[in-house]
């Protein structure tokens, strides 16, 4: 497991204080942003949440089965909707990582919520 954040990981990450909707406590998160790009010590991250079956049909959400690669302990969702850059000192510490067509499943979830065309 590495020490320094890289797109595809799961991580625990504190993402209080938070204000409003936005989701909220210390929870796992996936690491989208590049390796490669940013001066600052930030990642763009995607919070992970309890998995719904209402959530079936909504594009911004990717079901995450748990498995020893990934780290998880119960099925999830990914919350691409609550995307966002947080401070590399929020990383508590890595659980595991995704598979790459899951990356690949966020990354077009979030295209598709930006309307990229």
């Amino acid at each position: 497991m590495s020490s320094e954040p890289k797109r595809g990981e799961v991580w625990l990450v504190n993402l209080d204080p938070t204000i409003g909707a936005e989701i909220q406590k210390t929870r796992p998160v996936v690491v989208i942003s590049s390796d490669f790009i940013g001066k600052l010590p930030l990642k763009l991250v995607v919070p992970i949440t309890d998995w719904k079956e209402s959530f079936e049909l909504n594009i911004w959400h990717i079901k995450l089965e748990p498995s020893t690669q990934n780290g998880l302990s119960k099925i999830s969702a990914t919350d691409v909707l609550q995307t966002r850059s947080v401070d590399k000192r929020r990383f508590i510490k890595q659980l595991g990582k995704i598979s790459t067509s899951e990356l690949s499943d966020l990354t077009c979830a979030l295209a598709a919520i930006v309307e990229h065309s």
